[in-house]
């Protein structure tokens, strides 16, 4: 099976079902494509029973790829990655994206989670 994020994003409707299935997004970060901002790549992911089996993110500006397999570990251009040892979210920066959907009830639901999150003492 094939999902696309764009044909998605059109309204076209899909269904994850346990089949194998390919998902792409071919233009990940499409507003800041339109908008010039550097941070847009490319998307794929393969699942496999509604479960991740591996990933590909490859960042077009950057020249990055970003390779994930379960069970196996990330990767950024062949370089192991791995998460920080903080333990502390007072030492952390938070990193959020709000989306594009300007529904009333989503944006209530991001604001009143947003609230939340930055109630929390943490660096920026």
């Amino acid at each position: 099976s094939f999902i696309g994020e764009e044909s998605v994003a059109a309204g076209e409707g899909s269904i994850l079902t346990d089949n194998p299935t390919w998902i792409i997004d071919p233009i990940d970060g499409t507003t800041n494509f339109v908008h010039r901002f550097p941070f847009v790549a490319v998307s794929i992911g393969f699942v496999v029973n509604k479960k991740m089996e591996f990933g590909i993110v490859y960042s077009c500006i950057e020249d990055k790829m970003y390779t994930a397999r379960k069970g196996k570990g990330a990767f950024c251009n062949g370089q192991k990655l791995q998460v920080s040892g903080q333990e502390d979210i007072t030492k952390s920066l938070l990193v959020t994206e709000l989306g594009s959907n300007r529904d009333p009830e989503t944006i209530k639901i991001i604001l009143s989670n947003m609230e939340r999150l930055l109630s929390i003492p943490i660096h920026g």
